[in-house]
């Protein structure tokens, strides 16, 4: 088998090569830097070893659980947390079936009511109250306060998307940083944190924080593609180059938090702008161009920065920051 590079690769399983660097930098998938190939390579073993993780993904299995299953032959170990993993499925199929049959009811006795003043009784009634009670390993008494935060518990298994915030973005004055080429995010996010630390930009804006886009989108024809990052600073601060000020507007955002690297979710939170009764999507006149106007927002990370927190021993997550207005 010949060497296929990171851009084949990710064409190939229909996976970012921001995903394919990430899983290379926690030491999941190794790659090579071959004299004859201007970009990384994966062999065969490589290839192999990509397909087991998104088998493993698509079981939902952690990263950090594909790691132990990878490199640990235990089959014991395997099997455990394989059964976690069962446990936990059999947990969320119990919540949709009990949520399925409460509406189901509900949607009945409504039907029944129809032309009458009778309304429906959601917190007296000893049916509902069967149906909920697999939900909890304690008898639910629907008297208490607490008693329907444990029916949004069991609905929040529904998706992950029920959640969506509203954010409202004010405007801000950025430090930017914009590079195209190979490893485009691991390039500005080197220069940008540079500048914050040796600015010290958290003493002076304790409350930074650092978005970042495509620009432009990856592409099948183009070997490369680019990333820009922005970092708020104060308005009256200067930035060495390579780095640029710039001013930007803000505006209304529907906010999604991911875990590194779960960047597929775009396409949820996409869908659920697309879908709402309230808001519709507001994206730039650049379209693809510079991401539609979409932003990540890189929690805690110039906090991080500043501390020298370890890289590999905080989880990241990131904001997916879409564009909209109301309709």
């Amino acid at each position: 088998m010949e060497f296929m590079t990171i851009s084949e690769v990710s064409k190939g399983f229909k996976v970012s090569t921001r995903t394919l660097r990430y899983y290379e930098k926690i030491g999941l998938l190794p790659s090579k830097h071959e004299e004859d190939y201007a970009y990384r390579v994966y062999d065969e073993s490589s290839v192999k070893r990509l397909q087991c993780i998104l088998i493993l993904r698509k079981l939902r299995i952690s990263l950090k659980e594909i790691a132990l299953i990878l490199e640990n032959p235990e089959q014991l170990q395997i099997i455990e947390i394989f059964q976690k993993n069962i446990a936990e499925l059999n947990g969320e199929i119990t919540a949709l079936n009990i949520i399925r049959d409460v509406l189901e009811i509900f949607v009945s006795r409504l039907n029944e009511s129809i032309g009458t003043k009778i309304r429906l009784d959601l917190l007296g009634d000893a049916d509902i109250i069967k149906f909920i009670e697999p939900l909890t390993p304690s008898r639910i008494n629907f008297k208490e306060e607490g008693s329907m935060e444990k029916l949004n518990k069991a609905n929040e298994a529904l998706g992950k998307l029920r959640k969506v915030r509203i954010v409202l973005l004010p405007p801000i004055t950025v430090a930017s940083y914009h590079f195209v080429g190979e490893n485009p995010e691991e390039t500005v996010g080197g220069v940008v944190d540079k500048f914050a630390c040796e600015s010290k930009l958290y003493e002076k804006k304790p409350d930074a924080r650092m978005f970042g886009f495509n620009h432009p989108n990856p592409s099948p024809i183009k070997p490369n593609y680019g990333y820009e990052e922005w970092v708020t600073i104060p308005e009256d601060m200067e930035v060495p180059a390579p780095l640029v000020k710039k001013r930007v507007e803000g505006g209304m955002y529907a906010a999604h938090t991911i875990a590194f690297p779960d960047f597929q979710e775009w396409q949820l939170l996409s869908k659920w702008a697309e879908e709402s009764d309230k808001y519709a999507p507001n994206y730039s006149e650049q379209g693809e161009e510079i991401m539609d106007g979409c932003l990540e927002e890189h929690l805690n990370w110039v906090y991080s920065s500043y501390m020298g927190w370890p890289k590999n021993g905080i989880d990241g997550y990131i904001d997916l920051l879409l564009p909209i207005k109301l309709k």
